[in-house]
């Protein structure tokens, strides 16, 4: 996956290059621009742009980062939209944490109000990524990406996952409850990924059903190791605030099912993912599985 990485990592700074983006002839304000490069550069796992481009690869059996543009602006547009969520997310109206990629949050770097302008600048930049006016990406494309990674992101994905969390605070919520506010939070857009993926290439429709409840079973498994990851490791590893689950009485698995029945559970999410891509029927789906475990086995 270094390659892919790297692929990942240059295709971000450019389109978070202080100068003018083409077809415009303003560069954004060199503040807000900070802002957004401080929120994305130099940090993070970056999973989704990875399953983006893994499930690319399964599907057409093509290198991700060839002649088609779409698969790396797609990667990039996820991450892009991971990335706000985390600004917002941290800010003192929701989360109100000060640690994030082992580095002060945005908020505590630039303010708040430059904090939500960044986050609201980062949102609409994925959307530009997806639409390039070089045509090198096709319209129909472009329109198939847009529709997942709005619907993933929006009152129906992350942000309605979001408005439960923060609403259930204090409360004990029941396990399908639990289920269903993570796999909005978190989950929908880590299936996303995994879809828009699969939308730049062709695949059967068992193929993308299989690919889809792949995206679903590590979508929750990396919340279920996220709230393990909460209580068992510590601010350095994680690179975030540890503890701040607890300290702010929101439900989470181990709060519902205790630490070894938490891992348990996603082990057994872990081989709901492998069984699922066994069942795509798709010859290589290698990269997949090891982004599985990856998210099983992974200390931040």
């Amino acid at each position: 996956m270094a390659q892919h990485l790297r692929q990942v990592e240059r295709a971000l700074e450019d389109f978070l290059a202080p100068h003018a983006p083409p077809q415009s002839a303003w560069a954004a304000p060199t503040d807000l621009n900070n802002a957004m490069r401080y929120a994305v550069l130099d940090g993070g796992k970056r999973l989704r742009p990875l399953l983006v481009l893994a499930a690319f690869e399964a599907v057409s059996g093509t290198p991700a980062g060839g002649e088609d543009a779409a698969p790396l602006c797609a990667a990039c547009a996820v991450e892009l939209i991971h990335a706000y969520s985390l600004v917002h997310d941290d800010m003192p109206c929701m989360d109100n944490d000060v640690l994030r990629r082992g580095k002060p949050t945005v908020h505590v770097q630039f303010g708040q109000a430059g904090a939500l302008l960044a986050g609201d600048a980062l949102q609409t930049l994925a959307f530009e990524v997806l639409t390039p006016l070089d045509a090198s990406v096709e319209p129909a494309v472009q329109a198939r990406l847009c529709a997942i990674l709005a619907r993933a992101s929006g009152r129906v994905g992350m942000a309605g996952g979001q408005a439960i969390d923060l609403s259930s605070v204090g409360l004990a919520l029941t396990e399908d409850s639990l289920r269903h506010m993570h796999q909005l939070k978190t989950g929908a857009l880590l299936q996303a990924s995994v879809m828009m993926g699969a939308a730049c290439g062709t695949a059967s429709a068992a193929a993308l059903q299989a690919l889809e409840a792949y995206g679903q079973a590590i979508g929750l498994a990396f919340q279920v190791v996220d709230d393990v990851l909460d209580v068992t490791a510590d601010s350095a590893t994680l690179g975030k605030t540890a503890g701040k689950d607890a300290n702010n009485d929101k439900p989470t698995y181990v709060a519902l099912m205790g630490l070894e029945r938490s891992r348990a559970y996603a082990a057994t999410l872990a081989g709901e993912a492998h069984a699922a891509l066994r069942a795509s029927g798709l010859p290589d789906t290698a990269a997949l599985a090891a982004l599985a475990n990856m998210v099983i086995h992974r200390d931040h």
